[in-house]
């Protein structure tokens, strides 16, 4: 058994930039709902896309989201975990789209059209790993770079 060690917000960061996919938890009117997503990481925001009638296009605009990205390791026991909270918005002027497809622009892998982007600002940043002695981040098995 290890004992639970919370990451610091550099950490987090490092984590949550360094993925490609976790998932978004929101409330809809029947009840909540978590969603694997692929995401990009922006002046500290995770941006994501979607269609404007998903469950994040729908829902999602406007209210408070929990965006999430862990590692677990089966064999060893060990694992961590990075939740950002913040307000949902919609991304909709034509400069920053630019700046975001321009820079590190999210890559969702599912089919159809996903023109729909949204930003998640961090108003909330925490993480916690299990088990002292290793570096979750050289543990990644990939790791993004922009």
């Amino acid at each position: 058994m290890y004992e639970a060690h919370e990451l610091s917000r550099d950490e987090c960061m490092q984590l949550l930039g360094a993925g490609v996919a976790g998932r978004i938890a929101l409330v809809t009117p029947t009840g909540p709902h978590i969603m694997p997503v692929n995401y990009s990481v922006q002046n500290h925001s995770t941006l994501i896309r979607t269609t404007a009638y998903s469950l994040i296009g729908t829902y999602g605009r406007d209210t408070v989201v929990a965006f999430e990205v862990d590692k677990f390791d089966h064999e060893y026991q060990r694992g961590w975990s990075v939740v950002a909270r913040g307000r949902a918005e919609i991304v909709d002027d034509a400069r920053e789209l630019a700046q975001i497809q321009n820079s590190w622009p999210p890559r969702p892998w599912a089919t159809g059209q996903r023109n729909l982007v949204v930003r998640i600002p961090w108003t909330e940043l925490s993480g916690r790993r299990l088990g002292l002695g290793w570096n979750p981040y050289d543990e990644l098995s990939v790791r993004r770079s922009v």
